[in-house]
């Protein structure tokens, strides 16, 4: 039986998932933002990446209806596409287009807002709920020893202090989070950090959706490469429409005007894109952001970590968003932290905290791994890391005759199936017998003008 409260620090997407998983086991759930969220499907200010095109893996679909079930069928009852993600998708990885074939690996065309908004309608029906917006978090509260977190001191907009007492508080802050600045405050060791400097530069724009752009189909996703540090996707949204996203890394910056996204557009290897940003109408202005650095926070690792707290999500590891793992990441955080509360214990920061330590393994491991391709981003190569890289760019290359090896590389990238599934016999036997008869497409060059 749910007893005691709980308070969550950031009702953005991660928040909202750890609330849900926390209404099995605490009577009271407050979530508490800075922002006054918006009663309609709008991007806000505390969530600055709503405004860019964001991907719900297949695993991250399948965790989303585990803690909210019904929540896809709901999605496409307000108009949300569902893509078969081998089919209906032009792959264009490291140059090479990967043959098409039907699957089991569906995702939602979804924007990030009209998910948000449902998954916190969902979740503010729960029972025992309660958000709290227009209010900053201000510090924690604790026992004289400082041993246990016992709550949160806050300050509401216009308003006066006050302190909301829990028996856990859980930090879902995401990027901006303050609880290295917190747990400093209170004679607590940082907890290390891995920094991955990737210097990417993203912007999404929404078009109007025409049955000739992409050939027909829902999507099309190019990757940036050595050499040419540029990557493109676009997916179907709600309301008849696409997401364009161009990115740059390493200093490379998409334009954001008409005729300069179209130039940059023609040096990828996805000819769609371009093609799409020549013909179909905007449907609203470019948004630009920036992300420096992959971070991850080794909490796993702290000897000592006050009981009665928790740090989730982009607050404990903040991927590159060119790989659209992070709700994926959030979501199966929240499943572990909702089996981990069925079996009480006082050890539960490191239970949790190893056991997303071992969520997290696989995808920055994608995310990292692909990223150190490239010479200009700082970092150890590993022998493993050199190998895997080029194996991974022969299996490219024969995907572009064998849909398995596409659909083995899917399912990884989808967080289905563990990056050493890549590896397995079978897989490594269809790598070896199709790459000497594939060879890869043409890659186009940056002119002048982009």
């Amino acid at each position: 039986m749910a007893t005691g409260s709980a308070v969550v620090i950031g009702a953005s997407m991660g928040g909202l998932l750890t609330a849900c998983a926390l209404t099995e086991a605490y009577e009271r759930v407050t979530l508490v933002d800075r922002d006054l969220l918006p009663e309609r499907a709008e991007s806000r200010r505390g969530v600055p990446q709503g405004r860019q095109l964001h991907v719900l893996l297949t695993r991250g679909r399948q965790a989303f209806e585990e803690l909210l079930p019904g929540i896809s069928a709901e999605l496409s009852a307000r108009g949300v596409p569902t893509v078969d993600l081998h089919e209906q998708v032009h792959w264009y990885n490291n140059g090479h287009r990967m043959r098409r074939a039907p699957s089991p690996l569906f995702a939602l065309g979804v924007s990030r807002p009209l998910l948000e908004q449902v998954v916190r309608e969902r979740v503010a029906a729960l029972p025992g709920v309660r958000i709290v917006a227009g209010c900053e978090v201000e510090g924690l509260t604790t026992t004289l020893d400082r041993g246990r977190i016992t709550g949160v001191r806050l300050r509401l907009r216009d308003g006066d202090p006050t302190t909301v007492a829990a028996d856990l508080v859980v930090d879902a802050g995401g990027r901006g989070t303050r609880s290295p600045v917190w747990l400093a405050e209170l004679g607590y060791r940082p907890a290390p950090e891995e920094r991955v400097k990737v210097g990417v530069t993203y912007l999404t724009r929404t078009y109007r959706r025409e049955p000739h752009h992409l050939e027909g189909l829902l999507g099309a996703l190019t990757n940036a490469v050595p050499g040419q540090p540029r990557g493109g996707i676009v997916a179907v949204q709600e309301q008849g429409r696409f997401a364009v996203a161009l990115s740059g890394m390493l200093g490379e910056e998409p334009p954001a005007d008409d005729e300069g996204m179209t130039a940059f557009a023609e040096t990828l290897a996805a000819p769609q894109i371009a093609d799409l940003l020549r013909t179909a109408q905007p449907e609203s202005p470019p948004a630009t952001m920036k992300f420096p650095a992959s971070v991850r926070r080794r909490y796993e690792r702290l000897r000592r970590f006050p009981a009665g707290y928790l740090v989730v999500a982009d607050a404990v590891c903040s991927f590159n968003p060119v790989y659209g793992q992070g709700m994926t990441v959030a979501a199966l955080e929240a499943l572990l932290l909702r089996r981990l509360l069925r079996r009480p214990s006082d050890r539960l920061a490191r239970r949790f905290f190893r056991g997303a330590a071992r969520l997290i393994d696989g995808p920055w491991s994608i995310a990292v791994g692909t990223d150190l391709r490239f010479p200009e981003v700082p970092g150890r190569r590993s022998p493993r890391v050199r190998l895997v890289n080029a194996y991974v760019g022969r299996l490219h290359a024969a995907a572009t005759r064998d849909p398995a090896l596409g659909a083995a590389f899917l399912r990884v990238v989808n967080l289905v199936d563990p990056p050493t599934r890549l590896l397995a016999p079978p897989v490594l036997f269809r790598v070896l017998r199709g790459f000497t008869a594939s060879a890869p497409l043409p890659r186009r060059a940056p002119t002048r003008a982009s």
